[in-house]
């Protein structure tokens, strides 16, 4: 794999070389030259070495502009570089007046922004697929400001998915083993259970435990998304017996617990790659050790303490699952605030609440828990509701401390997912389903139908 990037590494520069001579001959250099006159000389450009040499300098100078500079250049983008509508309209008439499969695809051609293929010579550039994913991270920033610039962002977005296409991504284990400066990243990049420093990246990485990350070959160092994995003897209730607990090398561990998965690229913001990293990690943990006979994880609610002092706020406790949720209302001027552990006397209320918001509280058909979506949608089941499993000020902030565990069943896992996708269904134990109280246990404990 080094020899072949080395090689290609060593035809773009040599193609770099020879465009920037041929470029300094016809034009004297570019170096001065207005981004977006160097980005129509760039569409306009035949020649490889040319064409690569341009890319470079083009996206050279993004980085030189300021935020202001950047926020214009996108506009530049939106408004100057859509379709050409004369191309667009002859294609048209043509399809019109012969509606074939050849006119056909000359329409959809002519319809493609040429940002689109701006942004692919510009990806021909050495580092040029790096350089444009921070310039995603910069055009997410004006998009926040602009909602017109969503058109591109949009063009983005295709482009990145064909990409960063799982056909192309890399699964590395990342071990005590692994160059430094990817354990850096792996610190740095950590989202949801912060590594405090060295010794505590080391425990994640003993024999008991296991790391995995996707790679690109364009961004050999820099891990797009990484999980960290517990073998454990039965289901894991607690994070912080994983993340502190003593090293059990020779535990005979029966089960793999998924307890952190992070994102790392923010210019990739709207690529899939958890729900492909954790099948393929569920493949090789059972090649390795074949006695693994069940796959879960431990997993964050980050949206339950905010949807519960809403819904305290605004009177709408749900008392049915509830119970005893009257003791809640006004929670937050309540002896329980937002970085202190509830009381053991609000244990069957919290769970309960939690059990109903993440079988009920709903955006859309599906759940309004992001990490509750994203598993549900991968096929797995919620399993367990964990109390104090999480008693850090970020833990006790986001869920009032508590955890769930969702069971990924290789059985079972297509069916979930087309219930899911297709109906709304949450796939749930029968544990869930007698905390949420009997309005949920209509589906016999396989799932909740939502219209």
């Amino acid at each position: 794999m080094r020899l072949r990037r080395a090689f290609w590494s060593d035809i773009i520069a040599s193609l770099t070389a020879a465009g920037q001579g041929l470029l300094g001959r016809r034009a004297g250099g570019r170096s001065g030259e207005d981004i977006r006159e160097l980005c129509r000389a760039l569409l306009r450009t035949k020649g490889e070495a040319s064409v690569v040499t341009l890319a470079r300098s083009t996206l050279d100078a993004f980085a030189r502009l300021d935020a202001g500079g950047r926020g214009e250049f996108f506009e530049f983008l939106r408004s100057d570089l859509g379709a050409d509508p004369a191309a667009l309209d002859a294609a048209l008439e043509r399809y019109r007046a012969s509606p074939d499969p050849e006119t056909a695809a000359a329409l959809a051609a002519a319809a493609e922004p040429r940002r689109q293929e701006l942004l692919r010579l510009m990806n021909t550039a050495p580092d040029g697929t790096r350089d444009i994913v921070a310039m995603r991270v910069a055009l997410l920033a004006a998009l926040s400001r602009r909602p017109e610039l969503k058109l591109v962002d949009d063009d983005f977005v295709h482009l990145l998915r064909s990409w960063f296409n799982r056909g192309f991504l890399e699964l590395h284990r990342i071990d005590w083993r692994t160059p430094a400066l990817v354990l850096e990243k792996i610190i740095e990049y950590e989202a949801v259970h912060q590594v405090l420093d060295w010794d505590d990246l080391r425990r994640r990485l003993q024999a008991d435990r296991r790391c995995f990350g996707f790679f690109h070959p364009s961004l050999p160092d820099e891990p797009l998304i990484f999980v960290e994995v517990a073998l454990c003897k039965g289901l894991a209730g607690s994070v912080t017996d994983l993340l502190f607990g003593e090293v059990e090398p020779d535990v005979e561990a029966d089960t793999a617990i998924f307890y952190s998965i992070s994102n790392c690229q923010r210019g990739l913001a709207g690529v899939s790659f958890g729900n492909f990293l954790i099948k393929q990690v569920v493949r090789e943990l059972a090649a390795e050790i074949p006695r693994l006979r069940r796959f879960a994880t431990l997993s964050p609610i980050p949206g339950f303490r905010k949807w519960l002092v809403r819904v305290a706020e605004q009177g709408r406790l749900p008392a049915g699952p509830a119970g005893a949720a009257v003791e809640l209302d006004g929670i937050e001027k309540s002896g329980w605030p937002a970085d202190a552990a509830p009381g053991e006397h609000l244990k069957g209320s919290l769970t309960r609440l939690c059990a109903h918001y993440l079988l009920r509280a709903r955006r859309g058909i599906h759940p309004l828990d992001p990490v509750a979506r994203f598993h549900l949608r991968n096929g797995a089941r919620l399993e367990r509701i964990n109390w104090m499993s999480d008693p850090s000020p970020a833990g006790l902030v986001q869920s009032a401390g508590m955890m769930v565990n969702y069971v990924y069943d290789e059985a079972a896992v297509v069916a979930n997912h087309e219930a899911f996708v297709n109906e709304g269904r949450i796939a749930h134990s029968r544990a869930i389903a007698v905390l949420a109280g009997p309005a949920v246990e209509q589906g016999g404990g396989a799932g909740i139908p939502v219209g």
